[in-house]
């Protein structure tokens, strides 16, 4: 998250007191971390008690786009998925226009992110994925992943004249490597649905039971859900292990979060004989979409108060250790 449209509490008082049933605006702050929208901490007073929010203003995606990643969030909040609600307004709407941009309401879970997880917190995510997929499996709209194959075609050439030559190498060849995996009649047989695609360790968040004691932690719900998209969900469980399940060296896969995170999916929901066939060219797919996204964020930034571009460096070594699987 960041700020590319800087909001005052004076910008939305007068908006939240007569379109919402929460209350007074009391104070808004913004949020630092992620590289996409403007995102803000909303609290509002209601009945003298203080209430949270997250207000998020959309910087790239558009009014249109917007609708099947709210209704996805309210879906499977409804299906008692932790993800945040979308407020909607007196006229019972969730989309709303702020400084001249869509902008939403939603829910602020509980609970705090825990960024050297244990196994114990692989297995809650693992878990989660999985019934997070199955209760999306009868959500109705469809929108691809606007950061899939077409978009890393496109980026790659934009990319690749501030790369060395060993970069550009493993860039155009790990590209071309998924071009015929997305072709391939194994890939088209993939179960699909609506996925998150950017389930990071900074989207969980987890409600603890103990103050020192994180074994006791339980899942707080996930958040950020404006990358999702509809996918296989084998991509959306690599791009998740691929960030859960690092080992010490942060870029080979340890073996005690991984067999944790894949074995709670698995309980859930078994993987098919495919998809276990397909998994070597899935996590290497996972790794490749976000040293691309991140080469971008890096070479082409946007201005954007409290926005830090992260290192590409970091999936570029995911990458290399997952062609080695």
């Amino acid at each position: 998250m960041a700020v590319f449209t800087p909001l005052e509490l004076g910008d939305i008082s007068t908006w939240i007191a007569q379109d919402f049933n929460i209350g007074q605006a009391s104070e808004i702050r913004g949020i630092h971390g992620g590289i996409e929208n403007s995102n803000f901490f909303l609290d509002t007073i209601l009945d003298g008690k203080k209430q949270e929010y997250v207000l998020t203003i959309f910087e790239r995606l558009s009014a249109e786009q917007l609708p099947y990643y709210l209704e996805l969030m309210r879906h499977l909040a409804d299906k008692g998925i932790p993800v945040p609600k979308p407020l909607e307004n007196k006229q019972g709407e969730i989309l709303f226009s702020l400084k001249g941009k869509p902008a939403a309401i939603v829910s602020k879970l509980p609970g705090v992110s825990r960024l050297s997880p244990e196994a114990k917190h692989c297995a809650l995510v693992g878990e989660m994925v999985a019934k997070m997929h199955l209760a999306s499996a009868d959500y109705l709209k469809s929108q691809a992943n606007l950061r899939s194959l077409p978009w890393w075609q496109k980026t790659v050439p934009q990319v690749l004249p501030h790369l060395n030559d060993l970069q550009k190498d493993l860039l155009t060849s790990e590209l071309a490597a998924q071009e015929d995996f997305f072709g391939s009649s194994e890939y088209s047989k993939l179960p699909e649905g609506a996925s998150h695609c950017d389930l990071f360790r900074d989207n969980v968040l987890f409600d603890p039971r103990g103050a020192s004691d994180t074994s006791q932690d339980q899942l707080g719900g996930f958040f950020d859900f404006y990358f999702a998209g509809t996918d296989k969900w084998l991509f959306d469980l690599a791009v998740t292990v691929n960030d859960w399940c690092l080992a010490e060296n942060k870029q080979d896969l340890d073996p005690v979060r991984f067999a944790a995170l894949m074995d709670a999916y698995q309980s859930v929901r078994p993987l098919t004989a495919e998809e276990k066939v397909s998994w070597p060219l899935m996590i290497r797919a996972a790794a490749l979409r976000f040293w691309i996204s991140r080469l971008w964020d890096f070479y082409l930034p946007r201005n954007a108060q409290m926005l830090t571009p992260h290192d590409p460096t970091h999936f570029e070594n995911i990458l290399l250790s997952r062609r080695e699987i």
